[in-house]
């Protein structure tokens, strides 16, 4: 039976306060409101830190444990400079680098050690000089969850298994699970994750907030450890669709330090047009064959869909993406060879004890008991093959093909040949049992299109299938962030569901 959680331990840290405004609300204050009250001096930052520790030691390592953190930054009492998140408590994942007292380590036992990368990563870099608290690093489904068919998102061998807060015996998805779970239990105002292929939105969505995959580009890799180039990025990972767009405004922009950013069409402010009337006249293309067959989820959207039209928005009924499963296995393929050599020009340049996939691999079968207690490395292994001048040859040619049809023959065509400024469906289905004997369960969620293409995908929470978040998934083109995010925010705005955090 699932209820609701009440932590007393977390409230104690208010009990010193005297003034109303000081007081922060247990559940609910977003990133906007954090940023509002610290600028007008109604809290300090001290009083917001201490806040958000005491919910990490009440909720993370006490309580339900729900391991999201893998560590808080031991320097987060460090003044903060000034900037438009100053004094806000942000988490990162940690496949991000840092240049201070903490690791970074994809989760994995084999870089604890290993050393300190010579500059932060460029989003970090970004994060500091606009003001925020960096606070500590998140625990994510290891190596970014490309080791195994049989994995469970959410564990790695540094952090264990991340808990989903809505209900412990239920995925949080991957792989930044750390990243949606710290925001969906009030952790921290708003945390950074990274999606190769749903790893922002699926975990976003199955734990009920909010996640922006990025166009590739858009928002600097440099300092992430990679699984392949033609498809990472960084991503704002939020409570509101505008806290995304103020997080954004920070992460985006061209950094010499990653070339494909260097055609970046970046807005001056993604928060600027975000209106209660983002819908009036837009035409959404509804992809119902990609909407899954869960009876609960297709009664919810089509109650979205009903209140879409209340808005304003004009549906396109039954649009199909062209090509979608040919773009999908081909890029499949590709990314097997892209991350081994991703992964070794990285490991070589970081040096520690591995220094490439194969010594990874070796040094994964000698601590098997610790890293392989619960499924194995299958794709490791099978990328490792991939290293002769036919495969590299045969994965340009198939990523080529891949982000054609992804892209150009794929959701551009959709979107061109019904006229619509979106495409639409349930970004997931409810989050599956955890077993990690097993891994994880088939659960459908739509990510690979937008992920394979480069174009960016904004997850934003629909409402409850089984108990369980269910998002509702914008797509558009390369580069339709701000358009992404006006039909969110208006979305938000209209939807009736009043997104519940700490159900276990």
């Amino acid at each position: 039976m699932k209820r609701r959680l009440f932590i007393g331990s977390a409230l104690t840290v208010l009990a010193g306060c005297r003034r109303e405004e000081d007081i922060l609300p247990t559940e609910g204050v977003t990133m906007a409101e954090l940023a509002t009250r610290l600028r007008e001096g109604r809290v300090s930052e001290d009083r917001v830190l201490d806040y958000y520790l005491g919910r990490i030691q009440a909720l993370d390592r006490a309580g339900p444990e729900l391991r999201s953190i893998l560590e808080v930054n031991p320097d987060v009492r460090r003044p903060s400079g000034p900037g438009p998140l100053r004094g806000i408590p942000i988490l990162i994942k940690d496949n991000i680098e840092t240049a201070d007292a903490m690791e970074t380590t994809a989760g994995s036992l084999a870089l604890l050690g290993a050393p300190k990368p010579a500059q932060d990563a460029t989003v970090v870099k970004r994060l500091r000089e606009a003001g925020a608290v960096l606070l500590g690093k998140t625990n994510l489904s290891e190596w970014a969850n490309i080791r195994s068919p049989s994995s469970t998102s959410g564990w790695s061998a540094r952090g264990g298994l991340t808990l989903n807060p809505h209900d412990l015996a239920h995925t949080a998805s991957g792989s930044s699970s750390g990243s949606a779970v710290a925001v969906a239990a009030g952790l921290c105002a708003a945390a950074v994750g990274t999606e190769t292929n749903g790893s922002i939105v699926s975990p976003a969505s199955a734990c009920g907030i909010v996640g922006l995959k990025p166009t590739l580009g858009l928002i600097s890799r440099a300092g992430i450890i990679p699984v392949t180039h033609w498809q990472d990025t960084a991503g704002p990972m939020t409570q509101t669709v505008r806290d995304a767009a103020l997080l954004l405004n920070v992460l985006a922009g061209a950094d010499a330090r990653d070339a494909a950013t260097a055609q970046a069409q970046v807005a001056k402010d993604y928060s600027f047009t975000l209106g209660p009337d983002g819908l009036k006249g837009r035409r959404l293309g509804v992809l119902t064959s990609l909407s899954g067959r869960h009876r609960e989820v297709r009664q919810l959207f089509d109650h979205t869909l009903r209140r879409l039209e209340e808005a304003g928005a004009v549906l396109v009924r039954d649009v199909e993406i062209p090509l979608h499963r040919e773009a999908s296995s081909a890029a499949w393929v590709a990314m097997l060879t892209e991350f081994r050599q991703d992964l070794n020009a990285y490991l070589a340049d970081r040096g520690g004890r591995v220094k490439s996939l194969a010594e990874l691999i070796a040094y994964n079968e000698e601590y098997r008991d610790q890293e392989m207690a619960h499924f194995n490395q299958e794709f490791f292994i099978e990328a490792e093959t991939r290293h002769t001048p036919e495969h590299l040859a045969k994965a340009e040619e198939l990523r080529a093909l891949a982000t054609r049809l992804a892209g150009p023959e794929g959701l551009d065509a959709a979107l061109k040949q019904h006229g619509v400024d979106a495409l639409i469906c349930p970004t997931n289905d409810p989050a599956g049992r955890i077993d990690l004997e097993l891994g994880d369960a088939n659960v459908r969620v739509f990510s690979t299109q937008a992920a394979v293409a480069g174009y960016p995908h904004l997850t934003v929470p629909m409402g409850l299938a089984e108990g369980l978040p269910v998002g509702l998934s914008f797509i558009g083109p390369a580069w339709s962030e701000v358009r992404l995010l006006e039909l969110g925010h208006a979305y938000e705005a209209v939807r009736e569901y009043q997104p519940a955090r700490l159900f276990v």
